[in-house]
């Protein structure tokens, strides 16, 4: 995964030879790209990517199949491959690891953990 994030408001986390990860202070959100050149299934960089911003490792996770389709989210993005036009600006989102994801056509993936209220 590599692409030339908006540096002016995304910091880099973990070291470099981790997956490039980026945190948006603004936001609160973690941000991450697929590399259009190489092949690497959605699915595998989502679980990556939420194992990266967790700390935990991707075998510690909930199941992805239990929120979504892996193979159907690997269909739908296809043209990450590189061999296939990109089609559509489209994005999809759900829950995964208490985490919001949103996987967007360009081949963004968003993080967003959820916040868990601290007791009064």
């Amino acid at each position: 995964m590599s692409h030339n994030p908006p540096i002016d408001r995304l910091t880099q986390i973990g070291g470099p030879d981790e997956r490039p990860v980026y945190y948006d202070d603004c936001g609160g959100t973690y941000h991450t790209w697929c590399d259009m050149g190489e092949y690497e299934p959605v699915s595998t960089a989502l679980l990556m990517a939420v194992s990266s911003v967790l700390g935990k490792e991707p075998e510690d996770l909930e199941a992805l199949h239990e929120c979504v389709n892996p193979d159907a989210l690997n269909e739908l993005f296809v043209h990450w491959r590189g061999d296939e036009p990109r089609v559509g600006d489209g994005a999809i989102s759900f829950s995964f690891a208490q985490c919001d994801v949103t996987v967007r056509a360009d081949g963004e993936i968003v993080i967003d953990p959820k916040r868990t209220p601290t007791p009064a």
